[in-house]
């Protein structure tokens, strides 16, 4: 009896670490009052939730500044073609002041269950990302954040930076033309495909997990999607609605 017991108990454990994670996309700010995406009132909200880890996009300034932003532009002004002190005159539409890494690392720092997902944005030119990658690894030692941070990036070379730089950080790809195979060849850590992907390339999650790589999918919305991905054994989900999804 002891032995059936202690195996049920082994099992529940594997079924919930096997359990889908919950990842924000750029915070939790969708149906949050007050909270701009990106900002660290989302980031808050995130932490609030209680889920796997938030994610967030790293830029930077013509002055060598990272700060956090999706797009390429803050307002009318092009964050690599601008000074910080001229980006930070703009604060974000729901008041805060204009976010630095360092700014969000802290904040980021008060939680430390909450996982810190860097999205290292593509540059101009590799000597730029380079510059960024090394910028974003130094910041995050120097915070002593190490274990708490995790990457992606659409950027190839962004991706191979990082692990050319802390071979121990876990290293996901984004853009989604590069099948799992050719994933583990080029040394990176996993796939954070958009959904579609696994849709037209069906076997990849099972090619994935056979080769241990990490598995993700963005921007996961719809309940539907994510049930089936759930379904499917993926790691990870990125979502604008990780409230919803939690309460699945």
């Amino acid at each position: 009896m002891k032995n059936i017991i202690l195996g049920v108990a082994l099992i529940g454990t594997v079924a919930m670490n096997a359990q889908t994670q919950i990842i924000a996309h750029r915070g939790f700010f969708q149906s949050q009052p007050a909270t701009t995406e990106n900002s660290i009132k989302a980031l808050e909200n995130a932490q609030n939730l209680k889920i796997y880890g938030s994610e967030f996009d790293v830029r930077m300034s013509k002055d060598g500044v990272l700060v956090i932003n999706h797009d390429e532009h803050h307002g009318k002004m092009e964050i690599s073609e601008t000074e910080f002190k001229e980006l930070a005159k703009l604060k974000l539409s729901n008041g805060e002041r204009y976010p630095t890494l360092k700014d969000y690392l802290k904040a980021g720092k008060k939680d430390k269950s909450l996982k810190l997902i860097v999205e290292i944005k593509p540059a101009k030119t590799e000597a730029l990302e380079n510059e960024i990658v090394e910028k974003t690894i130094k910041m995050i030692r120097d915070m002593k954040l190490e274990s708490q941070c995790e990457y992606i990036s659409f950027s190839l070379n962004i991706c191979k930076e990082i692990k050319k730089l802390a071979p121990d950080f876990k290293v996901q790809y984004l853009r989604g033309e590069l099948s799992p195979k050719e994933i583990k060849e080029a040394g990176l850590d996993g796939i954070d495909y958009h959904y579609s992907v696994f849709e037209k390339n069906p076997t990849w999650l099972s090619e994935a997990k056979a080769l241990g790589l990490i598995t993700n999918s963005w921007t996961v919305n719809d309940v539907e999607i994510y049930k089936k991905l759930k379904e499917q054994g993926i790691g990870f989900v990125t979502t604008n609605t990780p409230d919803v999804f939690k309460a699945q």
